[in-house]
Order: C-alpha cells, then sequence, then structure tokens
C-alpha cells in the first residue's frame, strides 16, 4: 500500500487556505446585507465635548463659553523680564573649558547658571574660583562680562 504524498505542512496550508475562502465569504455577505442601510449624515456626526473626549451627542448650548481671541495664546509663553541687581554679582565657576574659551558661573544669590566666554574675562579663572562679574543680555540668555577673580 502506498503512502499518502500529503505531508502535514500541505495540509495546515490547505486547512488554512480554505478557513480564509470562508471568511471572504463571510465578509462579502455582510457587505451585502448592510448595503441598503446606509448611514445617514446625522449618524456619521461627531462632536467634542468641553473635555477633548468624542461624542455622539451635540454639546449643550448652554454650558457654551466664550473666549477672547486676545487671550489664545500660539507658542511659547514669552519670559517676564527679570530686574537685573545694579553693579557687580558674585558667584563661583561650576565649569570653564580652555581649550574651548567658555563656561558657567552660579550666582550666589540667585542660584542661576550664566554662560561665560573667554571674551568676557578680565583675569585667568578656573573651575570652583570666586569671581564677580556683570550681566548682559545675550541671544539665549544672560552672559557674564567683565569677570574678575575675588
Amino acid at each position: 500500500m502506498g503512502r499518502s504524498t500529503e505531508s502535514f505542512g500541505k495540509k495546515e496550508n490547505e486547512k488554512n487556505r480554505l478557513k480564509k475562502q470562508k471568511e471572504k465569504e463571510q465578509k462579502k455577505e455582510e457587505r451585502k446585507a448592510n448595503a441598503g442601510k446606509a448611514k445617514s449624515f446625522e449618524d456619521m456626526l461627531a462632536y467634542v465635548d468641553e473635555n477633548g473626549n468624542i461624542s455622539s451627542t451635540p454639546p449643550d448650548p448652554s454650558k457654551k463659553k466664550t473666549v477672547n481671541a486676545e487671550d489664545i495664546q500660539i507658542g511659547i509663553s514669552r519670559q517676564e523680564a527679570v530686574e537685573q541687581p545694579e553693579g557687580p554679582r558674585n558667584g563661583t565657576v561650576t565649569f570653564f573649558n580652555d581649550s574651548k574659551g567658555y563656561g558657567f558661573i552660579k550666582d550666589t544669590t540667585t542660584q542661576e547658571s550664566i554662560f561665560v566666554h573667554i571674551n568676557g574675562l578680565v583675569d585667568a579663572i578656573k573651575e570652583n574660583d570666586k569671581v564677580t562679574f556683570e550681566t548682559e543680555m545675550g541671544l539665549k540668555g544672560p552672559n557674564a562680562i567683565k569677570v574678575k577673580k575675588v
């Protein structure tokens, strides 16, 4: 008696093919059944409530809030003008790279980290030095100038 030429893999592939064919036929039947039941425009509308959730019911007009166009803020908020103390400030050099010519000074009163460039130095500085300095506004924030060792 001869052996069957169908292997286990061939049987599985045939089962999967028949299963997909049945699923495809079922979907086709569902589409035919629902073809006459087109949704109306009102059924397709979706509303967004005050919390940003999507719902099928329209919002209540009595809960409507009015917003002034001037109050709408697009982008980042502007920084408030921080009053800089007049005269020299004191701080500690937290980082300074001699080869690149820049570093940062931590102000002792405000604990603010301020950028310093080698062009703003009066005396040579290194890390952990106590210094006095003045500030000016640069493109990216305050820059230390007239930096002197204490």
